[in-house]
């Protein structure tokens, strides 16, 4: 993680939470482990390869398929184990090897029944493959209830057989003295006791002459002597003898499957492996349902465009107190690198700040991020920050010193593959020395083409920002009628301060607000007052063109909605008619038949009484039948025209006066109906995906025009 930020920069940006919350979804101690010493990944096509397995397990989560549940326990003191010759796994190993391959079954088959999707998840699986071996191997040693069976060897079949016949003969022995001292009356009023998983007579104390075994111990007032049968005794030293037979027996067939476990020693690993590694993926996946996160693009060209984007931090904390988040959208490249953010105290400058630094290195790091799903991010090789009121006790330096030194060194590490995060920028001195010390330092890290995103209430900054090619200026909202911040972003222009209007809010009199002013430059004034008015000017227009953009939505839901309705109906009515001449035809047929069934005459002199019937009858089928097969050439004439047509058509150069063929992503388009231009960002055959400022809009490609 040093190469690709410091701790500081870690600390800076509360990520240290972020690992915590994703620890406490870890099940077992390896993921655990990862959690706590998770890497940024420098590599491209590994980092989408690492985020594109935690997407595919929320999507499986999302669609509520029935993946196996991940309950398992890890194999490590197994593989440390089964390479040591003669060694023997404990009991419990050989159940948790087995329920491991039987989980790994169960993952494959599931992969195997959705063998077109989740193709990076299934690589996690690499290692393992289906088999049933190992499950027989144990399922012939251990019974359901993970205990050796009696038929694992027939030594200990016949060792346990003898175990039960002697301890038939033990509880019958002491059966038979328990009743008779019973009706003596020697035994006390708990009749019995263990000592030593042996079965004892509580004899009364007074009595314990009269009773013939060996004497085990009393009861602590002394009353009651526990005495283990004669009879007995003999059958119980040969039960410890056939005990430890069991014993060594059971280690003889452990030592044996142990060995033959050992046969699938790269399985065994590759489980370990596997499953480890899936339970750190499902751990990411559930932090990114925990904060509703998402994949968005990940490009190749430096740019960050964030839209909807929440702190996740932040947002926890506003859940439990049941507070409103308020998420944000930034938008830089390669012309707008350099985002200077300025507004009010408290408006939510260092948390827009912050949440552009935690997202990048969430997302460097395999997390998935709480952004909009249209969002694109790139990599970087740094991410710093110069946050808060750091100071050094232990080298005795101020906040200014410390924070000059922090300066020192971005300047000398600063390129085009650095983002550095600068919050307050050239605070902490003397405000026009310290400011002018900025403006250099700020001009400095612009030419080495660093990305950088800085908050700060000097002018000057502000107007550089204006002033260079590749710096953009944005602002936090303040509501100016209600004098309070609206917690929202915008990119294009510099915001005011509100200093007098923030110390109205807090309660400062008027006459002091306006003895301040006062003292100011009448131009410092008015500049203020302008940047105040130009952010409630865009703020009404941002809402009217979020109000005209919502219509425009709507409205074409609407035809959309319209058309398919026509079409349905048009269908249906096109159904009815064809079936309404189907009928027609026949009811004609149908009368026809029925006057030539009512000429039929079944009395009368002769053979050919019904000669004339039968050719008018032989007559109307060949005219029917001649009217079928001109109407079948017929339509056959107007398929051969209608696909000459086509081709003939085909052939032709189309007309295009809109030059509607040659948009592509990225080209500049015009709305036909309404004149709105924007920019295209995805196509999906005709369906074009336009960008209007942070709106988005799919249009059909009929109903645009290229600008450029």
């Amino acid at each position: 993680m040093v190469s690709f930020c410091d701790d500081q920069t870690i600390k800076d940006l509360e990520f240290p939470i972020v690992l915590e919350q994703l620890y406490q979804y870890c099940v077992g101690p390896t993921a655990q482990s990862k959690s706590l010493s998770i890497q940024a990944i420098p590599d491209h096509k590994e980092l989408q390869q690492a985020l594109s397995k935690v997407n595919e397990w929320v999507q499986i989560k999302d669609e509520n398929l029935s993946f196996p549940a991940l309950q398992f326990e890890e194999l490590a003191l197994e593989i440390q184990l089964l390479p040591k010759k003669n060694a023997s796994l404990p009991m419990e190993s050989f159940i948790r090897i087995r329920d491991a391959s039987d989980l790994v079954n169960r993952l494959v088959i599931f992969f195997q029944k959705h063998e077109d999707r989740f193709f990076c998840l299934r690589s996690s699986l690499t290692d393992v493959y289906y088999t049933e071996d190992l499950i027989g191997l144990i399922d012939q040693v251990f019974d359901k209830r993970g205990q050796v069976k009696d038929d694992a060897s027939e030594t200990l079949l016949v060792i346990r057989q003898r175990i039960k016949s002697v301890q038939q003969q033990i509880n019958r022995n002491f059966d038979k003295e328990l009743k008779r001292l019973l009706r003596a009356g020697f035994l006390s009023d708990t009749k019995e006791t263990y000592f030593d998983n042996r079965r004892m007579l509580s004899v009364l104390s007074t009595h314990k002459r009269q009773v013939a075994g060996s004497i085990s111990g009393s009861s602590k007032t002394g009353t009651v002597t526990y005495i283990e049968p004669q009879v007995n005794v003999p059958l119980n030293f040969e039960m410890e003898q056939l005990l430890d037979d069991e014993r060594k027996e059971i280690f003889k067939i452990l030592q044996v499957l142990t060995a033959n476990c050992y046969a699938y020693f790269p399985l065994i690993c590759g489980y370990q492996n596997s499953l480890t590694e899936l339970d750190f993926l499902h751990a990411k996946c559930r932090l990114a349902r925990s904060m509703n996160a998402c994949l968005p693009a990940i490009s190749e060209e430096q740019e960050i465009q964030l839209i909807d984007a929440y702190h996740p931090v932040l947002k926890w904390k506003n859940e439990k107190q049941q507070k409103n988040t308020f998420p944000q959208s930034v938008k830089m490249d390669k012309f707008s690198r350099m985002l200077v953010i300025s507004g009010p105290n408290a408006g939510g400058k260092s948390i827009t700040l912050k949440t552009i630094g935690l997202l990048q290195l969430m997302i460097q790091c395999g997390l998935l991020i709480p952004v909009h799903p249209n969002s694109r991010i790139s990599l970087f090789h740094k991410l710093l920050t110069d946050i808060g009121d750091n100071q050094s006790i232990e080298n005795e330096l101020s906040t200014y010193s410390y924070r000059l030194k922090r300066m020192r060194y971005f300047l000398e590490i600063a390129n085009r593959k650095t983002l550095l995060l600068l919050d307050e920028f050239g605070t902490g001195s003397d405000p026009e020395l310290g400011g002018a010390l900025a403006e250099v330092f700020f001009e400095e890290l612009y030419q080495k083409k660093s990305f950088g995103v800085i908050t700060t209430h000097y002018s000057n900054i502000k107007l550089k920002a204006d002033e260079l090619k590749n710096a953009i200026n944005g602002c936090m909202l303040f509501n100016t009628e209600t004098l309070q911040p609206l917690y929202k972003f915008s990119m294009g222009q510099p915001g005011s301060s509100f200093t007098f209007e923030v110390a109205t809010i807090n309660g400062i009199p008027s006459d002091i607000i306006e003895k301040a002013k006062s003292k100011l430059d009448v131009n410092r004034v008015k500049m203020d007052r302008l940047l105040a008015e130009l952010q409630k000017e865009k703020s009404y227009l941002s809402r009217l063109n979020k109000e005209h953009i919502s219509a425009q939505e709507k409205a074409e839901a609407a035809r959309v909605k319209y058309t398919t309705l026509f079409e349905q109906l048009d269908k249906k009515m096109n159904e009815r008619r064809t079936k309404m001449e189907q009928e027609d035809k026949y009811l004609t047929l149908g009368k026809r038949l029925q006057s030539f069934i009512d000429r039929y005459k079944t009395r009368g002199k002769g053979k050919d009484i019904n000669a004339e019937l039968l050719q008018d009858v032989k007559k109307y089928i060949a005219v029917e039948k001649s009217k079928i097969e001109e109407a079948k050439k017929a339509a056959q004439l107007k398929s051969v025209a209608a696909a000459k047509k086509k081709q003939k058509t085909t052939n032709q150069p189309k007309k295009d006066p809109y030059q509607q063929n040659k948009i592509m992503v990225g080209s500049l388009v015009k709305i036909i109906a309404t004149k709105q231009k924007g920019q295209v960002e995805n196509i999906d055959q005709d369906d074009i995906t336009i960008t209007f400022g942070f709106a988005r809009l799919k249009v059909h490609r009929s109903k645009l025009m290229l600008v450029e």
